[in-house]
């Protein structure tokens, strides 16, 4: 193949910001009106053992004293499931160009799903968070302990001290059809339009998008989703809940392009946040570069295919596999890589302690070699 080549430019692009989050911060890192912030601040960090159990049957109810034309699914979901959206403030500290710290504040929103104070948000709703509080339903404030947060799916769980809440049933994602009712419950704008529902139906299933070099499927929806409704509740038209909001699609042009994480995802995710606090990933150890992400840092790489090796941690399994900086990896597990996307993805489908066979070029010479893939590191709360 021909020779690679990796250079330093000057001049730095500009990108329009397509995908936001419908909060700020978190799988775009882009800021918006809500000011849901992802500013450093303390963590709370606390590990609990349990698992994600499912709410107690939570059928709408149909209101007698409405007629068969006004009791719609949207207004039997507002009644069952709306107690059970919360919002959620994050108080963090930020610092200005001087460096003088200061308090932020910004409001998502929550689903309870345990009666015992178990809430779902998203990873962005409380990321740096000093203080989280938590606006239940019925006007009181509480506060809230983060139990576990996960960057990768946006998902992280609260626990507030409390008995006897209002719950939303989690129904199975992999029944939902393009097509039928969605209602979305949560906060726009903030606690002021609390317990807000918007209507609309399931746009597509399974719906890729790239966000920060990673590639996630979410279920999209023309339900209205706004800055403040990230953490809310998706709902089918049974009162069961299909999906956690997390994004909008926010271009010129652009209108009813909402997404959710899949409540299917969410379980698994939230089980293994509750059992230790966080999601135990496999890793190789490489910082890879494809040309729109080189592009992104000020560098032009020249590669027919494949990915480029930029740095190799020396204590991970790719440095004890022997890789090197400069290294372009073809394919794993003889499938083709030509994106960060690609590998993440490929390393994301196994698990801990598997082993994959990596082809790659250096200088010219293909080689396979056996990697043994191990726990990523978690980051220091220190």
């Amino acid at each position: 193949m021909k020779a690679k080549k990796i250079t330093k430019i000057i001049c730095a692009a500009a990108v329009a910001a397509a995908l936001t989050l419908s909060g700020c911060g978190g799988l775009t890192g882009s800021n918006d009106s809500s000011d849901e912030n992802k500013s450093a601040g303390e963590k709370t960090a606390v590990t609990q053992t349990a698992n994600v159990t499912e709410a107690a049957p939570n059928k709408p109810e149909i209101n007698t004293k409405l007629s068969d034309a006004r009791n719609t699914p949207a207004v039997r979901v507002a009644k069952t499931v709306g107690p059970a959206v919360v919002g959620i403030t994050n108080k963090a500290v930020a610092h200005d160009i001087f460096n003088r710290a200061f308090e932020t504040e910004g409001v998502g929103s929550g689903v309870i799903f345990r009666n015992d104070g178990y809430i779902i948000t998203n990873n962005h709703v409380i990321a740096g968070a000093k203080e989280i509080i938590v606006s239940l339903s019925d006007g009181n404030s509480v506060n809230g302990t983060l139990i576990g947060t996960d960057e990768m799916t946006d998902i992280a769980v609260v626990k507030v001290d409390a008995k006897d809440l209002p719950t939303a049933e989690l129904g199975d994602s992999d029944e939902v059809v393009v097509g039928e009712p969605a209602i979305a419950i949560g906060n726009p704008m903030g606690l002021e339009f609390q317990g807000s529902v918007t209507v609309g139906v399931i746009s597509a299933l399974n719906r890729t998008l790239d966000l920060n070099d990673r590639r996630v499927k979410l279920l999209q929806t023309d339900a209205a989703i706004s800055p403040g409704n990230s953490g809310g509740a998706l709902v089918n038209a049974d009162g069961e809940v299909i999906g956690i909001n997390s994004a909008k699609l926010a271009t010129m042009g652009v209108e009813g392009m909402g997404f959710a994480i899949p409540i299917n995802t969410v379980k698994a995710i939230v089980n293994e946040l509750m059992e230790k606090g966080y999601v135990a990933r496999p890793y190789l150890g490489v910082t890879i570069f494809d040309k729109p992400t080189a592009a992104r840092y000020g560098y032009q790489l020249s590669i027919e295919k494949g990915v480029y090796v930029f740095q190799v941690g020396l204590d991970s399994p790719a440095g004890r596999a022997g890789f090197q900086r400069g290294d372009i990896i073809l394919a794993i597990d003889g499938k083709e890589v030509n994106s960060v996307s690609d590998i993440r993805n490929a390393v994301a489908a196994h698990k801990v302690g598997d082993k994959v066979k990596i082809l790659y070029d250096r200088d010219g010479r293909q080689e396979t070699v056996e990697v043994t893939l191990e726990e990523m590191p978690q980051p220091s709360n220190q």
